[in-house]
This record gives structure tokens, C-alpha cells and sequence, in this order.
């Protein structure tokens, strides 16, 4: 494990624990509740908790009544988008394509057993929290994830679902992983991959990934839709193409 690295700083680590809370149960978070969560005693979670609010980290909830992440946090943020290349490039690439689809379009990065939204661009009204930057998502279950792990060798395609834990979001998410790699097939035929309903009640989507320069996947390009608007496959066949494009306009040749 790496915190038996004799490398590893568990002060720093002691910090993240705190931080990470918030991903368990969004704030305010009161001092027991940080540390029933984070398994810190209570003096360590206090120093913790002085040290991140005084460098703007975290700050104290509504009424001074427990804590909340801190805006320094969107700092970051800005400082990771505009930092990096790929989602620099991707920016224009993404105007166009929702340009020419009209449908939400999205860049996913890959975070090992996660998708991590890098850059969303909706078009119609949609559930508050699936519109957000930094939103993550399991790769078995999303069309990015699975494009990208169709672009994998199939030594880490079975490693990733393997670590994974597969649960179903909605009554059509596929958790079976002999019919997960049926779709990871399917997707390297296709040059994309398709969900139906998988995530969000209604939904569908297409995506293809992005090539680095090492020949593995990085990121991945998303195009989605509603199921009131468009069959599967009226929908793979109209969008399928375009993420294909977009996704190569990106990839490293």
C-alpha cells in the first residue's frame, strides 16, 4: 500500500482524509461527522480542520455551524483546466460538435476506475448535478468508460472490472461482466460506444475515446440524447460518426 512508503507524508495524507469527506456526504460537516468519516481522532481533525480553513481550503458552514469546502478549491480548479492541453484543444473541437449535433456534448478524462467530466456543453435543461465540471463516473457504466476501456488491452479492461464495484444505477445499467465486455466488443467494432438508459432514466449517448501519444486512451468524447427524441439506433447512427471524428481531431498522431 502507499502509505507504507516510507516516502509518504501522513500529515499531508491526514489533510486529504478531511478533504475527501466532503465526496462521502457534502457539507456542512460537523467535527464528529469529519471524523467518523475520515477515522481521524479528534485532535488530529481539529489541527486538520484549523490548518485548512485558515489557508482558505475549507471555511465554516452557514451560521458558523459545521464546515463546507472551501472556494480556493474553484482556484484549483481553474488552475487544472487552463494548465491543461488536451482540454485547451478539445475546447473548440466541442463548440463545433454541439454545433452540428445540437444534442449535449461532453470531454471525459480517465481516472482509473472513473470518468472525470472535463468539459460539458448541454443544451437543454438537464438534473443539476450531472451538468457539473469535475462530476466522476464509473467507466463500467458510462459510454466514455467504456470506449475508453475498448481502446484497452483486454488484461486491463478485466483488471478495471475487477476493482470495480458494479452496481446498478437504474434498472437498465448493464453489471454482468461477460455482457460489459460483450459491449466493450461491440465498441471496438464500432468505433464507439453506446449506453441506453444505463446512468440517467431516458437517456442515451455515444462516445469515442482519445488516443495519447503512447497508443492508450486519455479521454473521451461524448455526444447525448433523450430517448423521447430519438431511437437507439436512429441515434448511434446519426452521432456515432461525429464522436469518431471529434475523438480522432484529438487523439495524437
Amino acid at each position: 500500500m502507499v502509505r507504507m512508503d516510507t516516502r509518504f507524508n501522513q500529515s499531508v495524507a491526514k489533510a486529504f482524509d478531511i478533504i475527501e469527506a466532503f465526496a462521502v456526504r457534502p457539507g456542512p460537516l460537523s467535527l464528529n461527522e469529519l471524523m467518523e468519516i475520515s477515522n481521524l481522532d479528534r485532535n488530529s481533525t481539529l489541527r486538520m480542520l484549523h490548518t485548512l480553513t485558515a489557508l482558505g481550503y475549507l471555511e465554516r458552514g452557514p451560521n458558523q455551524r459545521g464546515y463546507v469546502l472551501g472556494k480556493k478549491f474553484l482556484h484549483r480548479t481553474f488552475d487544472y483546466l487552463r494548465s491543461n492541453p488536451l482540454i485547451e484543444r478539445a475546447n473548440p473541437v466541442l463548440i463545433e460538435l454541439q454545433q452540428e449535433a445540437e444534442e449535449g456534448v461532453d470531454l471525459s478524462l480517465h481516472d482509473d476506475l472513473n470518468i472525470v467530466y472535463a468539459l460539458r456543453r448541454q443544451t437543454r435543461r438537464r438534473y443539476y448535478f450531472a451538468t457539473l465540471v469535475g462530476r466522476t463516473m464509473p467507466v463500467y457504466r458510462t459510454c466514455s468508460g467504456r470506449a475508453i476501456m475498448a481502446s484497452l488491452p483486454d488484461e486491463r479492461v478485466d483488471d478495471i472490472l475487477a476493482r470495480s464495484d458494479l452496481v446498478a444505477a437504474t434498472p437498465h445499467t448493464i453489471v454482468e461482466p461477460s455482457e460489459i465486455r460483450k459491449k466493450i466488443a461491440q465498441a471496438r467494432l464500432d468505433g464507439y460506444a453506446m449506453t441506453v438508459q444505463e446512468s440517467l432514466l431516458g437517456e442515451l449517448a455515444v462516445a469515442a475515446a482519445v488516443i495519447d501519444h503512447t497508443g492508450l486512451p486519455t479521454a473521451a468524447i461524448h455526444i447525448y440524447g433523450q430517448l423521447s427524441q430519438w431511437t437507439p439506433e436512429d441515434f448511434a447512427q446519426r452521432f456515432g460518426p461525429l464522436v469518431i471524428s471529434a475523438a480522432q481531431a484529438l487523439s495524437s498522431k
